[in-house]
Protein backbone atom coordinates (compact mmCIF):
# COMPACT_ATOMS: atom_id res chain seq x y z
CA UNK A 1 0.00 0.00 0.00
CA UNK A 2 2.47 2.37 -0.95
CA UNK A 3 2.13 4.82 -4.38
CA UNK A 4 1.00 2.34 -6.45
CA UNK A 5 -1.26 0.43 -4.25
CA UNK A 6 -2.63 3.40 -2.42
CA UNK A 7 -3.27 5.31 -6.01
CA UNK A 8 -4.92 1.86 -7.43
CA UNK A 9 -6.90 1.10 -4.48
CA UNK A 10 -9.06 4.70 -4.46
CA UNK A 11 -9.42 4.72 -7.91
CA UNK A 12 -11.10 0.85 -7.81
CA UNK A 13 -13.11 2.03 -5.27
CA UNK A 14 -14.07 5.47 -6.54
CA UNK A 15 -15.59 3.05 -9.47
CA UNK A 16 -17.71 0.95 -6.97
CA UNK A 17 -15.32 -1.90 -6.46
CA UNK A 18 -14.86 -3.59 -2.99
CA UNK A 19 -11.19 -3.39 -2.15
CA UNK A 20 -8.82 -4.81 0.60
CA UNK A 21 -5.83 -3.57 0.98
CA UNK A 22 -3.15 -5.68 2.56
CA UNK A 23 0.54 -4.42 4.51
CA UNK A 24 2.67 -5.12 6.92
CA UNK A 25 3.08 -1.76 8.31
CA UNK A 26 0.35 -1.35 10.69
CA UNK A 27 1.04 2.41 10.36
CA UNK A 28 -0.42 2.56 6.54
CA UNK A 29 -3.07 0.52 7.81
CA UNK A 30 -4.56 1.93 10.49
CA UNK A 31 -4.12 5.70 8.02
CA UNK A 32 -6.53 3.38 5.37
CA UNK A 33 -8.91 2.58 8.01
CA UNK A 34 -9.05 6.23 9.34
CA UNK A 35 -9.86 7.64 5.71
CA UNK A 36 -6.33 8.80 4.95
CA UNK A 37 -3.95 8.51 2.53
CA UNK A 38 -0.45 7.21 3.88
CA UNK A 39 1.23 8.91 0.60
CA UNK A 40 1.17 12.16 -0.41
CA UNK A 41 -0.69 12.40 -3.88
CA UNK A 42 -2.78 15.14 -5.01
CA UNK A 43 -6.66 13.85 -4.74
CA UNK A 44 -5.89 10.58 -3.30
CA UNK A 45 -6.78 11.42 0.10
CA UNK A 46 -10.60 12.34 -0.85
CA UNK A 47 -10.67 9.22 -2.73
CA UNK A 48 -10.20 7.26 0.26
CA UNK A 49 -11.52 9.22 2.49
CA UNK A 50 -14.56 8.43 0.48
CA UNK A 51 -14.39 4.58 0.11
CA UNK A 52 -13.88 3.85 3.29
CA UNK A 53 -16.21 6.30 4.57
CA UNK A 54 -18.67 4.30 2.03
CA UNK A 55 -17.67 0.85 2.62
CA UNK A 56 -16.02 -0.04 -0.28
CA UNK A 57 -12.20 0.02 1.02
CA UNK A 58 -10.80 -1.27 3.97
CA UNK A 59 -6.95 -2.60 5.34
CA UNK A 60 -5.65 -5.22 6.96
CA UNK A 61 -1.72 -5.94 7.81
CA UNK A 62 -2.51 -9.82 7.30
CA UNK A 63 -4.39 -11.49 4.40
CA UNK A 64 -6.06 -14.39 6.50
CA UNK A 65 -9.10 -15.32 4.49
CA UNK A 66 -9.49 -12.32 2.96
CA UNK A 67 -8.64 -13.98 -0.20
CA UNK A 68 -12.03 -16.16 -0.14
CA UNK A 69 -14.66 -13.44 -1.57
CA UNK A 70 -11.83 -12.04 -3.72
CA UNK A 71 -11.58 -11.90 -7.51
CA UNK A 72 -8.42 -10.54 -8.14
CA UNK A 73 -5.48 -9.99 -6.05
CA UNK A 74 -3.13 -7.17 -7.12
CA UNK A 75 0.52 -7.41 -5.91
CA UNK A 76 2.17 -3.90 -5.84
CA UNK A 77 5.21 -4.31 -3.18
CA UNK A 78 8.40 -2.26 -3.91
CA UNK A 79 11.54 -4.05 -6.04
CA UNK A 80 14.35 -1.73 -5.12
CA UNK A 81 18.04 -1.41 -6.61
CA UNK A 82 20.45 -4.11 -5.12
CA UNK A 83 24.24 -3.97 -4.70
CA UNK A 84 25.06 -5.48 -8.32
CA UNK A 85 22.11 -2.73 -9.90
CA UNK A 86 19.70 -5.77 -10.31
CA UNK A 87 16.14 -5.37 -8.65
CA UNK A 88 15.69 -6.95 -5.16
CA UNK A 89 12.63 -9.51 -5.32
CA UNK A 90 12.80 -10.41 -1.72
CA UNK A 91 9.66 -8.42 -1.66
CA UNK A 92 7.84 -10.00 -4.84
CA UNK A 93 8.43 -13.72 -3.19
CA UNK A 94 7.60 -12.78 0.02
CA UNK A 95 4.14 -11.62 -1.23
CA UNK A 96 3.65 -14.61 -3.63
CA UNK A 97 3.88 -17.16 -0.84
CA UNK A 98 1.68 -15.28 1.30
CA UNK A 99 -0.61 -15.16 -1.48
CA UNK A 100 -0.39 -19.18 -2.55
CA UNK A 101 -0.42 -20.34 1.59
CA UNK A 102 -3.65 -17.79 1.90
CA UNK A 103 -6.10 -19.71 -0.81
CA UNK A 104 -8.12 -22.72 -1.19
CA UNK A 105 -7.08 -25.17 -2.96
CA UNK A 106 -10.08 -25.94 -3.81
CA UNK A 107 -12.03 -22.73 -4.96
CA UNK A 108 -14.52 -22.88 -7.46
CA UNK A 109 -13.36 -19.95 -9.46
CA UNK A 110 -9.84 -18.79 -10.38
CA UNK A 111 -8.23 -15.81 -8.40
CA UNK A 112 -6.86 -13.25 -11.49
CA UNK A 113 -3.24 -12.54 -9.39
CA UNK A 114 -2.03 -9.94 -11.05
CA UNK A 115 1.66 -8.34 -10.70
CA UNK A 116 2.06 -4.46 -11.05
CA UNK A 117 5.82 -4.07 -9.44
CA UNK A 118 8.33 -3.64 -12.23
CA UNK A 119 10.64 -6.37 -12.59
CA UNK A 120 13.01 -8.19 -14.92
CA UNK A 121 11.58 -10.62 -17.96
CA UNK A 122 11.72 -14.01 -16.94
CA UNK A 123 10.65 -13.32 -13.26
CA UNK A 124 7.06 -14.20 -13.13
CA UNK A 125 7.74 -17.89 -14.99
CA UNK A 126 11.25 -17.98 -12.87
CA UNK A 127 10.39 -16.86 -9.27
CA UNK A 128 6.60 -16.75 -9.41
CA UNK A 129 5.29 -19.76 -10.65
CA UNK A 130 7.51 -22.35 -8.83
CA UNK A 131 5.91 -20.03 -5.53
CA UNK A 132 2.82 -21.11 -6.50
CA UNK A 133 3.69 -24.74 -7.87
CA UNK A 134 5.29 -25.12 -4.47
CA UNK A 135 2.82 -24.36 -2.58
CA UNK A 136 -0.27 -25.37 -4.38
CA UNK A 137 0.37 -28.75 -6.66
CA UNK A 138 1.40 -29.07 -9.73
CA UNK A 139 -2.44 -27.95 -10.69
CA UNK A 140 -2.57 -24.64 -9.44
CA UNK A 141 -3.63 -23.27 -12.30
CA UNK A 142 -6.81 -24.27 -11.62
CA UNK A 143 -6.93 -21.70 -8.85
CA UNK A 144 -4.70 -19.21 -10.10
CA UNK A 145 -4.97 -16.79 -13.01
CA UNK A 146 -1.42 -15.74 -13.24
CA UNK A 147 -0.87 -12.13 -15.28
CA UNK A 148 1.43 -9.36 -15.25
CA UNK A 149 -0.08 -5.90 -15.29
CA UNK A 150 2.76 -2.72 -15.41
CA UNK A 151 1.67 0.12 -14.37
CA UNK A 152 2.48 3.40 -15.95
CA UNK A 153 1.77 5.94 -12.64
CA UNK A 154 3.32 9.14 -12.81
CA UNK A 155 3.59 10.51 -9.35
CA UNK A 156 1.51 13.76 -8.82
CA UNK A 157 -0.54 12.73 -11.36
CA UNK A 158 -1.31 9.25 -10.67
CA UNK A 159 -4.70 9.53 -10.58
CA UNK A 160 -5.46 10.68 -13.73
CA UNK A 161 -3.12 8.74 -15.30
CA UNK A 162 -5.13 5.67 -14.14
CA UNK A 163 -8.59 6.58 -15.79
CA UNK A 164 -6.67 8.29 -18.60
CA UNK A 165 -3.32 5.77 -19.50
CA UNK A 166 -1.03 6.06 -22.00
CA UNK A 167 -1.90 1.68 -22.76
CA UNK A 168 -2.68 -0.84 -20.74
CA UNK A 169 -0.64 -4.13 -20.75
CA UNK A 170 -1.28 -7.22 -19.80
CA UNK A 171 0.97 -10.34 -19.77
CA UNK A 172 -0.26 -13.81 -19.50
CA UNK A 173 1.06 -17.34 -19.66
CA UNK A 174 -0.30 -18.23 -23.42
CA UNK A 175 0.09 -14.49 -24.59
CA UNK A 176 -4.07 -14.35 -24.96
CA UNK A 177 -6.71 -12.20 -23.45
CA UNK A 178 -7.63 -12.79 -20.05
CA UNK A 179 -11.84 -11.39 -19.56
CA UNK A 180 -10.73 -10.38 -15.75
CA UNK A 181 -8.88 -7.75 -16.42
CA UNK A 182 -10.41 -6.62 -19.67
CA UNK A 183 -13.62 -6.17 -17.48
CA UNK A 184 -11.94 -4.54 -14.76
CA UNK A 185 -10.55 -1.66 -17.51
CA UNK A 186 -13.85 -1.38 -18.98
CA UNK A 187 -14.69 2.41 -19.84
CA UNK A 188 -11.12 3.36 -19.94
CA UNK A 189 -10.17 4.52 -23.18
CA UNK A 190 -6.78 3.40 -23.94
CA UNK A 191 -5.22 0.93 -26.20
CA UNK A 192 -5.22 -2.78 -25.13
CA UNK A 193 -2.61 -5.06 -24.99
CA UNK A 194 -2.48 -9.00 -23.91
CA UNK A 195 0.73 -10.03 -24.27
CA UNK A 196 3.06 -13.25 -23.54
CA UNK A 197 4.78 -12.73 -20.09
CA UNK A 198 8.00 -11.72 -20.91
CA UNK A 199 6.84 -8.78 -23.55
CA UNK A 200 4.69 -7.33 -20.24
CA UNK A 201 7.67 -7.80 -18.42
CA UNK A 202 10.36 -6.11 -20.83
CA UNK A 203 7.68 -3.01 -21.35
CA UNK A 204 8.05 -1.45 -18.56
CA UNK A 205 11.76 -1.32 -18.77
CA UNK A 206 11.17 0.19 -22.66
CA UNK A 207 9.51 2.44 -21.11
CA UNK A 208 11.26 4.00 -18.04
CA UNK A 209 15.07 3.53 -19.04
CA UNK A 210 13.65 5.24 -22.88
CA UNK A 211 12.15 8.43 -19.95
CA UNK A 212 15.44 8.47 -18.33
CA UNK A 213 17.39 9.12 -21.62
CA UNK A 214 15.28 11.43 -22.58
CA UNK A 215 15.95 13.63 -19.32
CA UNK A 216 19.10 13.10 -19.35
CA UNK A 217 20.08 13.67 -22.86
CA UNK A 218 17.93 16.66 -23.07
CA UNK A 219 19.75 17.94 -20.03
CA UNK A 220 23.19 17.41 -21.94
CA UNK A 221 21.77 19.87 -24.63
CA UNK A 222 20.88 22.03 -22.26
CA UNK A 223 24.48 22.09 -20.53
CA UNK A 224 26.05 22.83 -23.67
CA UNK A 225 23.53 25.47 -24.82
CA UNK A 226 23.79 27.31 -21.38
CA UNK A 227 27.58 27.58 -21.50
CA UNK A 228 27.77 28.30 -25.04
CA UNK A 229 25.09 31.48 -24.67
CA UNK A 230 22.58 29.58 -26.58
CA UNK A 231 18.75 30.04 -25.41
CA UNK A 232 17.97 26.17 -24.63
CA UNK A 233 14.10 27.24 -24.40
CA UNK A 234 14.06 28.43 -28.21
CA UNK A 235 16.33 24.83 -29.00
CA UNK A 236 13.75 23.23 -27.15
CA UNK A 237 10.47 24.77 -28.40
CA UNK A 238 11.97 23.81 -32.30
CA UNK A 239 12.91 20.30 -30.84
CA UNK A 240 9.29 19.22 -29.98
CA UNK A 241 7.75 21.00 -32.86
CA UNK A 242 8.75 18.06 -34.55
CA UNK A 243 5.93 16.03 -33.78
CA UNK A 244 6.51 13.37 -36.72
CA UNK A 245 10.24 12.51 -35.99
CA UNK A 246 10.97 13.46 -32.08
CA UNK A 247 7.63 11.26 -30.95
CA UNK A 248 6.69 13.40 -27.73
CA UNK A 249 7.71 16.85 -25.49
CA UNK A 250 7.28 14.51 -22.25
CA UNK A 251 10.70 14.62 -20.33
CA UNK A 252 12.39 16.37 -22.75
CA UNK A 253 12.47 20.05 -21.30
CA UNK A 254 16.39 20.47 -20.10
CA UNK A 255 15.92 21.17 -16.21
CA UNK A 256 16.52 19.17 -12.99
CA UNK A 257 18.38 15.52 -12.94
CA UNK A 258 15.91 12.47 -13.04
CA UNK A 259 15.13 10.89 -9.70
CA UNK A 260 12.55 9.05 -7.78
CA UNK A 261 11.57 5.24 -7.05
CA UNK A 262 11.37 4.12 -10.89
CA UNK A 263 13.91 5.70 -13.44
CA UNK A 264 17.15 5.15 -11.58
CA UNK A 265 16.48 1.65 -10.25
CA UNK A 266 15.08 0.40 -13.60
CA UNK A 267 18.39 2.16 -15.69
CA UNK A 268 20.57 0.29 -13.46
CA UNK A 269 18.31 -3.47 -13.54
CA UNK A 270 18.53 -2.89 -16.96
CA UNK A 271 22.45 -2.56 -17.24
CA UNK A 272 22.82 -5.45 -14.44
CA UNK A 273 20.33 -7.40 -17.83
CA UNK A 274 23.10 -5.88 -20.83
CA UNK A 275 26.11 -6.81 -18.81
CA UNK A 276 24.73 -10.49 -18.06
CA UNK A 277 23.99 -10.82 -21.65
CA UNK A 278 26.73 -9.24 -23.19
CA UNK A 279 24.23 -6.87 -25.13
CA UNK A 280 27.02 -4.26 -24.71
CA UNK A 281 24.42 -0.99 -24.00
CA UNK A 282 26.49 2.15 -23.93
CA UNK A 283 23.89 4.84 -24.02
CA UNK A 284 21.96 3.13 -20.99
CA UNK A 285 25.14 2.52 -19.07
CA UNK A 286 25.84 5.97 -19.40
CA UNK A 287 22.45 7.45 -18.03
CA UNK A 288 23.38 7.17 -14.68
CA UNK A 289 26.71 9.23 -14.77
CA UNK A 290 25.33 11.71 -17.20
CA UNK A 291 22.66 12.09 -14.54
CA UNK A 292 25.06 12.47 -11.59
CA UNK A 293 27.06 15.08 -14.11
CA UNK A 294 24.11 16.92 -14.38
CA UNK A 295 23.44 17.03 -10.24
CA UNK A 296 27.52 18.31 -9.82
CA UNK A 297 26.46 20.81 -12.98
CA UNK A 298 23.49 22.28 -11.13
CA UNK A 299 25.38 22.62 -7.79
CA UNK A 300 28.16 24.62 -9.84
CA UNK A 301 25.16 26.97 -11.20
CA UNK A 302 24.35 27.29 -8.32
CA UNK A 303 26.90 28.31 -5.63
CA UNK A 304 28.50 30.66 -8.34
CA UNK A 305 29.66 33.86 -6.74
CA UNK A 306 27.70 32.52 -3.45
CA UNK A 307 30.24 33.33 -0.57
CA UNK A 308 30.71 30.39 2.04
CA UNK A 309 28.37 30.36 4.76
CA UNK A 310 25.48 32.16 2.96
CA UNK A 311 21.92 31.21 3.84
CA UNK A 312 19.87 29.46 1.38
CA UNK A 313 16.47 28.57 1.36
CA UNK A 314 15.49 25.34 -1.18
CA UNK A 315 12.14 25.43 -2.10
CA UNK A 316 11.30 21.87 -3.28
CA UNK A 317 12.82 18.58 -1.56
CA UNK A 318 10.53 15.91 -2.79
CA UNK A 319 11.61 14.51 -6.09
CA UNK A 320 8.21 15.96 -7.80
CA UNK A 321 5.84 18.85 -6.49
CA UNK A 322 2.85 17.79 -4.50
CA UNK A 323 4.60 14.32 -2.89
CA UNK A 324 6.30 13.39 -0.65
CA UNK A 325 8.81 10.78 -2.29
CA UNK A 326 12.11 11.68 -1.11
CA UNK A 327 14.05 8.48 -3.09
CA UNK A 328 16.68 9.05 -4.77
CA UNK A 329 15.30 12.67 -4.99
CA UNK A 330 17.86 15.66 -7.17
CA UNK A 331 16.64 18.13 -4.36
CA UNK A 332 17.69 15.98 -1.33
CA UNK A 333 21.42 15.76 -3.18
CA UNK A 334 21.51 19.53 -3.52
CA UNK A 335 20.70 19.92 -0.04
CA UNK A 336 23.26 17.53 0.87
CA UNK A 337 26.02 19.20 -1.22
CA UNK A 338 25.15 22.28 0.05
CA UNK A 339 25.85 21.32 3.75
CA UNK A 340 28.69 19.82 3.19
CA UNK A 341 30.04 22.81 1.55
CA UNK A 342 28.98 25.07 4.67
CA UNK A 343 25.70 26.84 3.27
CA UNK A 344 23.33 27.58 6.34
CA UNK A 345 20.22 25.63 4.76
CA UNK A 346 16.24 25.91 5.60
CA UNK A 347 14.18 23.73 3.35
CA UNK A 348 10.11 24.64 2.10
CA UNK A 349 8.18 21.96 1.00
CA UNK A 350 4.47 21.83 2.37
CA UNK A 351 4.15 17.97 1.11
CA UNK A 352 6.82 16.58 3.80
CA UNK A 353 6.03 16.08 7.36
CA UNK A 354 9.16 13.87 8.36
CA UNK A 355 7.02 11.81 10.67
CA UNK A 356 4.89 10.10 8.04
CA UNK A 357 7.62 9.31 5.81
CA UNK A 358 7.86 5.23 5.45
CA UNK A 359 9.64 2.26 4.32
CA UNK A 360 12.16 3.11 1.73
CA UNK A 361 11.15 6.90 1.43
CA UNK A 362 12.23 6.97 5.03
CA UNK A 363 15.55 4.72 5.19
CA UNK A 364 16.77 6.85 2.19
CA UNK A 365 15.85 10.64 3.39
CA UNK A 366 17.38 9.80 6.92
CA UNK A 367 20.46 8.02 5.38
CA UNK A 368 20.69 11.28 3.08
CA UNK A 369 19.85 13.87 5.52
CA UNK A 370 19.69 12.60 8.87
CA UNK A 371 19.04 15.80 10.37
CA UNK A 372 15.95 16.66 7.96
CA UNK A 373 13.24 17.66 10.26
CA UNK A 374 15.27 20.66 11.76
CA UNK A 375 15.74 21.88 8.11
CA UNK A 376 11.90 21.72 6.95
CA UNK A 377 10.06 25.73 7.80
CA UNK A 378 6.84 26.71 7.08
CA UNK A 379 5.72 29.46 4.49
CA UNK A 380 5.80 32.20 6.88
CA UNK A 381 9.16 31.49 7.52
CA UNK A 382 9.93 30.51 3.99
CA UNK A 383 8.93 34.21 3.25
CA UNK A 384 10.01 35.89 5.85
CA UNK A 385 13.93 35.03 5.74
CA UNK A 386 16.74 37.06 5.20
CA UNK A 387 18.48 34.35 2.60
CA UNK A 388 21.24 34.86 0.61
CA UNK A 389 19.94 32.42 -2.40
CA UNK A 390 16.36 31.14 -3.10
CA UNK A 391 16.77 27.40 -5.19
CA UNK A 392 14.04 26.26 -6.87
CA UNK A 393 13.73 22.43 -7.59
CA UNK A 394 10.27 22.76 -9.26
CA UNK A 395 7.14 24.60 -9.75
CA UNK A 396 6.85 24.94 -5.85
CA UNK A 397 8.23 28.17 -6.02
CA UNK A 398 5.30 29.76 -7.30
CA UNK A 399 3.54 29.55 -4.38
CA UNK A 400 5.60 31.98 -2.42
CA UNK A 401 6.21 35.23 -2.63
CA UNK A 402 9.67 35.51 -2.83
CA UNK A 403 10.71 39.29 -2.86
CA UNK A 404 13.86 40.69 -4.42
CA UNK A 405 15.64 38.05 -2.71
CA UNK A 406 17.96 36.18 -5.78
CA UNK A 407 16.13 32.70 -7.08
CA UNK A 408 18.23 30.00 -8.82
CA UNK A 409 15.53 27.89 -10.99
CA UNK A 410 17.58 24.27 -11.19
CA UNK A 411 13.77 23.19 -12.70
CA UNK A 412 14.55 24.38 -15.69
CA UNK A 413 17.56 25.64 -17.96
CA UNK A 414 17.76 28.97 -20.05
Amino acid sequence: MGYVGCTLAGCLASQGHHVIGIDVAAGKVDAINAGQSPVAEPGLGELIQDAVASGRLHAVSDIGGELSDCDVAFVCVGTPSRADGAHDMRYIASATRSIARAMDPFRKQRLTVAFRSTMRPGSTLQLIVPQFRGVLGDNWSDVVELVYNPEFLREASAIEDFFSPPKIVVGTLDGGPCDTMARLNEGIDAPLFFTGLHEAEMTKFVDNTWHALKVAYSNEIGRICQLSNIDARKVHEVFISDTKLNISATYTRPGNAFGGSCLPKDVRAMQHIGAESGANLYVIDALLQSNEAHKAHQFARVIEGLAPGSRVLLVGLAFKNGTDDLRESPAVDMARKLLEAGYFLEIFDPALCPEHLVGQNLGYAFSVLPNVENLLVNKERAEAGDYDLIVATNRLIDTINTGNLRVVDISTIT
